[in-house]
């Protein structure tokens, strides 16, 4: 892996930690790679990148056909060697990892591929070879938005991103502290396709600016991509005290703090952990950002709470190492019973767990040990125990979109189309709370089935 800072030097800001590789060291990574018959690495990539093709083209020193490769299958190369899960991905499944050697770093090699790319000037501008009058909206300005957008726009559709926030990326942008992604990375992604000729239309909540049948009536074809933003609950007595918030609440305010936002709860201390004793419920990937932002806002103590253990927790073991290294004590096979405190939380009742018998999903179910509870001082309780998705039907002022059990819409895959004709969804809002990788593919996916059924619509009018 490239070097990283030294963790007391990198808690003290929001610049990403890990070094950028030399040329002499990505070449020297990617000559490892075995060039296998079976490629695992591009078998487990939710995009299918050509891997093997780059990294070869890399350890001959030809950056700029392996960036034009990689650019082939990932509209975000470089945002996604910096967050990507890799380990549990391509690298996990590197054959070089399984014989026991360590992974071709392919994440890294990846973010210097296309960052060198950026700095070269061979990330052009998006050229369409020629214009099409038909109009395409798309709900939502996060990965799968953004991608299904520009492959759209390649096309020569004429296409308008909505979207709530004051500015586009989604999670990219709000919800991915600096540490991991900077923001002028996202940043310079959604200016090639503003000058590329997508219209965004910036705080605009479907909904209240728009129904979604108005959106309808304004474009050709629609893709929904909002995202799932729902923070889900956690049950227990005093859970609505103060200073208990949802983790992407959290997230938002520091990072609209990054941008130089006015940011009225974080100036006044609700979603700012400095000189507290902080609490993160959940061990997922957002646990991890949260946690790792705490101890970059001054916090006094950062306690990870777990209710499984290290071995079956969701998130990325990379970046539990470097929350442990930096300072984050995690407490595991722990579940909250109940919030203490008058006004504000002052503590968190805590029972211990062991793990039973698996559950549904194959995972040894955690079980309380009785009379093993504890309690833990917390004056700041982040909850980050995962996202549902908002009720769409009601909120989108279309109560025939039909949605699953769990309120995320459903699609008939091999079409990505809903039950309402010209309207397509993807992304988080169909898969639950997922990857990035994941919605990228889903954006490109819905593109490819949009310029289809457009075609066809050609077709018929033409008969």
């Amino acid at each position: 892996m490239p070097g990283k800072r030294e963790a007391a030097q990198r808690t003290g800001d929001f610049h990403e930690i890990y070094a950028e590789f030399i040329a002499a060291k990505a070449a020297e990574q990617a000559s490892r790679c075995s060039q296998c018959g079976v490629p695992y690495c591009q078998v487990h990539c939710p995009l299918q990148n050509n891997i093997p093709d780059w990294l070869k083209l890399t350890s001959e020193g030809r950056l700029q056909e392996a960036h034009e490769l990689s650019q082939a299958t990932n509209n975000f190369p470089e945002i996604c060697g910096r967050i990507c899960p890799q380990d549990r991905l391509c690298e996990g499944n590197c054959v070089i990892e399984q014989s026991g050697h360590g992974t071709v770093t392919i994440g890294a090699v990846e973010k210097y591929i296309n960052d060198t790319a950026w700095e070269k000037g061979w990330v052009k501008p998006l050229a369409p070879k020629r214009e099409r009058a038909h109009s395409i909206g798309i709900i939502g300005a996060g990965p799968s938005g953004l991608a299904c957008a520009e492959q759209l726009r390649v096309k020569g559709y004429q296409v308008t991103v909505y979207d709530r926030h004051d500015r586009a990326g989604g999670l990219l942008t709000y919800g991915i502290p600096g540490f991991k992604l900077e923001k002028d990375v996202v940043m310079r992604r959604v200016k090639r396709l503003e000058d590329g000729g997508i219209v965004f239309k910036l705080n605009f909540e479907i909904g209240r600016d728009a129904s979604l049948a108005d959106i309808r009536i304004q474009h050709d074809a629609v893709f929904i991509a909002t995202g799932v933003y729902k923070a889900r609950e956690i049950e227990a007595p005093g859970v609505g005290r103060g200073a208990i918030v949802p983790a992407l609440e959290f997230l938002i305010a520091s990072n609209r703090k990054g941008f130089g936002d006015a940011v009225p709860d974080f100036d006044s201390g609700k979603l700012n952990a400095d000189g507290k004793d902080v609490a993160v419920i959940g061990g997922g990937d957002t646990a991890m950002d949260c946690v790792r932002t705490a101890l970059r806002q001054g916090a006094k103590s950062v306690t990870c709470l777990y209710r499984r253990d290290r071995d079956n927790m969701p998130g990325s073991l990379r970046e539990v190492t470097n929350a442990e290294e930096e300072g984050v004590d995690f407490q595991w096979l722990t579940l909250p019973k109940g919030f203490l405190g008058n006004n504000d939380v002052a503590g968190v009742r805590i029972s211990k767990m062991r793990l039973g018998l698996p559950d549904a999903s194959g995972r040894k179910a955690p079980e309380e040990i009785k009379g093993a509870d504890f309690t833990l001082k917390a004056d700041l309780v982040i909850k980050a125990l995962g996202f549902d998705p908002e009720p769409l039907p009601v909120s989108f002022a279309e109560p025939d979109l039909s949605v699953s059990k769990w309120g995320t819409i459903r699609i008939k895959p091999s079409t990505m189309t809903t039950n309402l004709d010209g309207v397509f969804a993807g992304g988080d809002i169909v898969r639950g709370a997922s990857l990035v990788v994941w919605a990228v593919r889903d954006g490109r996916d819905a593109a490819a089935a949009i310029h289809t059924y457009l075609e066809e619509k050609l077709t018929l009018a033409a008969e």
